[in-house]
């Protein structure tokens, strides 16, 4: 049986010139801010993963289908007036910490904020560091 393709991988598109054509004055400064405080969680620089995801480190997994791939530890996106941060948050733990985040949305593992002053910074920067380490111990 033939596996598809995993859409979401590292390109060549700058993470510069995303930000330009995707982010108003207010993403590109969070931006600007996310690329800081990700980069210093996971030792990376941030590249492009498909069109759309500025991804920080890598990972390789496999699941039990045998179905195997390619992520970033973490990441965001611009998605329309939303930023989306890609993080775990199944623990009590980051369950706990996400209570005290401030305005957002959390999906399976996008958590989808309107900017970075409607939120905890230190908060979220725990909850991507926990995240992070998270996603190490699980594809180490």
């Amino acid at each position: 049986m033939m596996m598809a393709e995993n859409k979401t991988k590292p390109t060549a598109i700058s993470v510069d010139d995303y930000l330009a054509i995707r982010a108003n004055a207010q993403q590109l400064a969070d931006c600007q801010q996310l690329i800081c405080l990700l980069t210093e969680i996971t030792g990376q620089s941030g590249i492009m993963w498909g069109p759309s995801i500025v991804g920080f480190g890598r990972y390789h997994y496999t699941y039990d289908s045998g179905h195997s791939g390619e992520a970033p530890l973490t990441g965001f996106a611009i998605r329309g007036r939303e930023l989306v941060i890609y993080l775990l948050a199944e623990s009590e733990q980051q369950q706990a910490l996400l209570q005290l985040l401030g305005k957002h949305k959390m999906g399976k593992a996008c958590l989808y904020i309107k900017n970075l002053a409607a939120v905890d910074t230190s908060v979220l920067e725990q909850l991507i560091f926990n995240s992070v380490a998270e996603v190490q111990r699980r594809y180490s």
